[in-house]
Formats: structure tokens, sequence, C-alpha cells
């Protein structure tokens, strides 16, 4: 497992569970990233950006790619491109897309949205077809079905490919497109031993995130059809998002795609072995199923979430209590085995 790098930083002498998005590159990707050759990408000449783009677009057997800043420029991008003012998103109510962008939805692309109760964030193809609006003037046109995979706020679960293929398919039957946040797309096929080129022949768009597990310092890459792509640089541009010699980061996402993927198995046994801890103690309620690198459990009894979360902080731990009642682990490359250990051990003396 990679070592984590004294930069001179508290917070990397903290055992750090808030987010996978806290890693820093490692001493290999600062390499990679030293040599990247640049150029400006709004012309497009950043030829570490073009690389980048062109692996992304033949990982998932889909005809092309563009660079983002963020997961979430990449999804809003993609959500505008789908739908036309007034339209509807079905999404299960825990996605990212409507928790945590901001009311991007509604900003960006004018679009309402239809929020499902799925199971820990997943929704199903019955669920998709009965919440399709009819042809009526009075209610806003659905044109666009968004799942999350992994699911953020349902544990780090994973979709089953064959309830994917179900919604697809309801998808077909009513015109709808269909987007994936794939922010953490990695870690389900790997957990699930799924591949890229599957999710590439199912969905319209895949948004997938290299600045979470991959351990990418910056970035998003949103895969499509080629005209999807085309429109969606120019929204990108309205967004902001036009970037100059940002093939730096790039040559970083190009180094995790190639390095980084296959450790993530090592993220989700991390996740299981605190697990295990955390089931033996008392004040510990209800954990959801942990299927990859992600932690969500109940506390109870003598703490809260928050009151737990400050007590862990204090030994050198630092852990989001995403609630009153529950704290949010995420398992990532800057925690290594021994941390693990240590945090176990801590988690065992409470």
């Amino acid at each position: 497992m990679t070592k984590k790098a004294d930069f001179g930083l508290s917070s990397l002498s903290m055992i750090d569970y808030r987010s996978d998005t806290v890693t820093q590159p490692t001493p290999m990707m600062r390499e990679a990233m030293m040599q990247a050759k640049i150029g400006d990408d709004v012309f497009g000449e950043d030829p570490s950006i073009n690389e980048l783009e062109s692996l992304c677009a033949s990982l998932f057997g889909m005809e092309s790619a563009l660079f983002c800043p963020s997961g979430t420029m990449s999804n809003q991008i993609a959500i505008k491109c789908h739908t036309q003012p007034g339209d509807e998103v079905i999404c299960d109510v825990l996605s990212h897309i409507y928790l945590y962008e901001g009311g991007g939805i509604a900003a960006n692309a004018g679009s309402s949205v239809r929020l499902l109760q799925g199971d820990r964030g997943r929704i199903t193809a019955p669920m998709v077809k009965d919440a399709i609006n009819p042809d009526d003037i009075h209610k806003p046109r659905t044109s666009l079905v968004s799942l999350e995979n992994t699911a953020n706020r349902g544990g780090g679960s994973c979709y089953n490919f064959n309830d994917i293929q179900s919604i697809r398919e309801v998808c077909n039957n009513n015109g709808l497109g269909l987007h994936l946040d794939g922010a953490r797309l990695f870690n389900a096929l790997v957990e699930k031993k799924e591949t890229t080129q599957q999710y590439g022949a199912i969905f319209d768009s895949i948004s997938i995130c290299l600045s979470k597990g991959l351990g990418a310092p910056v970035g998003s890459v949103l895969i499509g059809k080629t005209n999807f792509i085309k429109k969606a640089k120019r929204v990108r541009k309205l967004f902001g998002g036009g970037m100059r010699q940002a093939g730096f980061l790039a040559a970083a996402g190009i180094y995790a795609l190639k390095h980084h993927v296959e450790r993530l198995a090592e993220d989700h046994m991390h996740a299981r072995l605190i697990e295990a801890s955390l089931i033996k103690k008392d004040f510990v309620g209800t954990i959801l199923p942990v299927e990859t690198n992600i932690l969500i459990f109940e506390v109870k009894g003598r703490y809260t979430a928050p009151m737990l979360s400050a007590i862990l902080k204090e030994k050198g731990i630092l852990a989001i209590a995403i609630s009153p009642t529950q704290i949010r682990f995420v398992l990532h490359l800057d925690v290594s085995a021994s941390q693990v250990q240590q945090t176990i051990d801590l988690i065992e003396s409470l």
C-alpha cells in the first residue's frame, strides 16, 4: 500500500476518514504530473487531457469524453444536456445530484426532480416506470433517470447490474435518457467484478471521479457519444469550466486509472475490519451493510454522533457526523493497515 508522505501539513498527522477526497497524490503520481505534456485545452491542444479523455472513452467503449473540474460539474453538465427547462429527472432521494449539488438541477437545467425512496440509494425498474409522468400539459415532461453507483448515502452500496439493465429497458420503452453518477463506480466494479465495458454499453452518459478513491488531486470525466460530448463541452464553457494548461491534473488522472483501481479492494477490506470492531460496542446501533469503502453507523446510548466524532478527533481520528445519530467513515489509499488497526484498538477501548 502507498505510504503517507510528510508534507508538513498537520492534517496528515491525523487518520482521516472524512472522505476519500482528502487523499494526497503519491510520489509516483506527482512525478507523472511533473512530466506531463501540456497545452491550451480550450483550443483542444492539451495532449495530456486529450490522452485522458481518449483513455476514458476507450475504457468504457464509448465514443468521447470530457475532462471537468469536479463530479458536481460533470453531473450537472450531463443533466443540462439531457433535459430541457421544465423537464423532470427521476432519482433516489439520497442521490448526490439532489442532496449535494446546490440545487443545480433547478438552477442550471431548469428541471424538477421526482424523488424515489429506494433501498440505500438504489432504485428499481418498477419504481422508475411508476414515476414517469403521463403526456399531460399539467405535468413536467419526464426525460432523464439518474443512478448513483456506488451510493454515497447508502453506505457505498452497489447496484445489481441486472437491475440496471431492467431500468435501461424502461428508459428505452419510454424515450428517457439514463445517466450514471459514477463518482465511485470503480469501487463497485472491483467489488462486483464487473467491467467498464458493461457500463458503457448501457448508459447514455457516465460521470467518473478521479479525485476520490483513485487518489488524483482534482477532476472528473464525463463520457458519452460524440454529439453529446460536443454539447457538453459548450455547457462546460457556460458553467465556467473551460481549463487551460490543465494537463498536470489530467496526468494524475491517467496515472490513477492505470495504477490505483485494483487496490480499491484494500479499502473495502479495511472498512469491513472496522465494521467488525464496531459491531461489538454497545453505543453502536444499525450499521449499513458494508459493500465497498464507506461505513455508516448509528450512534446510540451514551454518545451522540457529534460527541463521538469529537472524541475520535481528540484521539487523532477524523470522521464526519452526517446526522445527529450517524457517523461516516470513508476508507482510501492514505489510510494504511496499521492506521486501521490503531482505529480498531481505539474503538475497542471506548
